[in-house]
């Protein structure tokens, strides 16, 4: 029986499949990372998505459901927007292999509950924007795996329930935006909400809801109020509760506090907050000890840490990582690595009156570079070579006019003394010579005759060595 495809179609197909692998899709707009898909009408998503694709925006389609699996093949993915699509729920495992998404967009869909099992495996993810959907109830399981979470937007929504007991210090050590605005929530579990990191408090947004006025609930926002949390004093218009839980008896109780004046309230007590960041910079191999310091105080506190690595250590926990909690809460790492660095986050609990706190510590462990020449030798050979340089310098430059003798002029030479030739200076003939003729081409050398003291007189006298005083006539005359 023969083959229906030759081996060079084969091949052929082979290589056309591996081509299209990776591609843009035609209906979207490809960069070198971004993948834009939005406003196409789409019902599913494209096939053969690039996996170098880091942002993704499918967002304006007709999109209802997400099995499976759906974007396993970005492992690079960070961003995914689809907003304002029809999504009425997530399959399991939507988001498998895409544990590198930050940025999560769901707004404006169709979804009705938000399952636990939707955002598995997103414990990078620091964004989640779930605000305009249709969803009622928040299951308890749905943000325990969000350890990364910043900011979390549930507004405009019809949520009656919301799971305030699975976020913690521990949990969610960097949540700072909770919006849970314009639902349909009537009474809240308040010391939950007491309870909440106080990171968390601060950035709680409970306007435009449908209150119960009950003393609880006013003592919560009333203490808010006097912090200065934003989300209660930018929307003090919005916050209203039904009196008795009657619609139409609606009131903006931080505006008229009048109706709960005889609610106790308590004193002003400050809230504990999350400590700013501390940044510890050590060597490999040093001792490190960090402190649990907060502003909670007592002796009855419970003490634990979560180390970059996400692992819960605490006074009684057993870890391979030779890392210790005292009593007091300091953590020590008795030989500090590289592996060891990130942030620490320690939360000091008060069960006798249900507060926490927290503090983290960003650890950066260096490893120490070899030292191949001591600052100080080198500081000291510097020294040296100057000192040497200007001794050089005073003592072996040449030599300069007051410290050495001046080589002597050439010599002159000097002509012999003649005595005829004297004779002839003193010779009346020479007053006899026509004055017109003894200018031309005259030349006149002379030596000055010493002079020497005699008898106290001075007179002319010559050398030793008789320098003479030569009287030449030219071819014009006397020279």
């Amino acid at each position: 029986m023969t083959s229906l495809f030759s081996p060079d179609t084969v091949v052929l197909l082979c290589l056309l499949l591996h081509s299209t692998e990776g591609t843009c899709p035609s209906i979207c707009l490809c960069t070198s990372d971004t993948l834009s898909c939005g406003s196409q009408g789409l019902t599913r998503l494209p096939l053969l998505l690039p996996p170098t694709t880091v942002t993704l925006d499918l967002s304006y389609n007709r999109l209802g459901w997400l099995g499976p699996g759906s974007f396993s093949s970005l492992p690079k993915l960070d961003t995914l927007r689809l907003a304002n699509n029809q999504l009425t729920t997530l399959g399991h495992g939507v988001f498998q292999n895409t544990s590198s998404l930050r940025h999560l967009d769901l707004s404006s869909n169709r979804l009705r509950v938000l399952e636990q099992h939707f955002l598995q495996g997103l414990w990078r993810l620091e964004e989640l924007l779930l605000y305009n959907n249709r969803i009622t109830r928040v299951e308890g399981g749905t943000l325990s795996g969000l350890s990364s979470l910043r900011k979390a937007y549930f507004s405009l929504n019809q949520v009656t329930e919301f799971p305030f007991f699975s976020i913690q210090d521990h949990s969610h050590p960097f949540l700072t935006m909770l919006d849970l605005s314009s639902n349909r929530m009537t009474t809240l579990p308040w010391e939950d909400v007491k309870a909440l990191p106080g990171s968390v408090q601060k950035g709680l947004y409970l306007h435009n809801n449908s209150l119960v006025c009950e003393c609880s609930m006013y003592s919560v926002f009333w203490h808010w109020e006097q912090r200065g949390f934003d989300s209660v004093r930018d929307f003090t218009d919005e916050h209203t509760c039904l009196i008795y839980g009657e619609p139409r008896a609606s009131v903006r109780f931080l505006r008229h506090s009048l109706y709960f004046q005889n609610c106790t309230v308590g004193k002003v007590v400050s809230l504990p907050m999350a400590v700013l960041l501390s940044n510890l910079m050590v060597n490999e191999g040093e001792r490190v000890r960090l402190d649990c310091q907060t502003s909670l105080r007592g002796k009855e506190l419970s003490y634990t840490w979560v180390s970059p690595n996400q692992e819960y250590l605490t006074q009684t926990s057993f870890n391979d990582t030779l890392i210790n909690v005292f009593p007091n809460g300091t953590l020590e790492i008795p030989a500090a690595k590289v592996n060891d660095s990130g942030v620490y986050v320690c939360t000091a609990l008060d069960h006798k009156h249900m507060l926490n706190a927290t503090r983290e510590v960003n650890v950066t462990v260096i490893r120490p570079m070899p030292d191949t020449f001591n600052t100080g030798y080198t500081t000291l050979l510097g020294c040296v070579v100057t000192l040497v340089v200007i001794l050089m310098y005073l003592y072996l430059t040449p030599c300069r006019c007051g410290c050495c003798k001046q080589p002597l002029p050439p010599a002159i030479p000097i002509p012999a003394y003649d005595p005829n030739t004297l004779a002839s200076i003193f010779s009346p003939t020479l007053s006899h010579r026509d004055p017109t003729k003894a200018n031309i081409n005259k030349r006149v050398v002379f030596m000055e005759p010493l002079m020497e003291e005699h008898n106290g007189d001075l007179r002319a006298t010559l050398a030793r060595e008789q320098p003479t005083l030569q009287w030449e006539w030219g071819a014009s005359g006397l020279s």
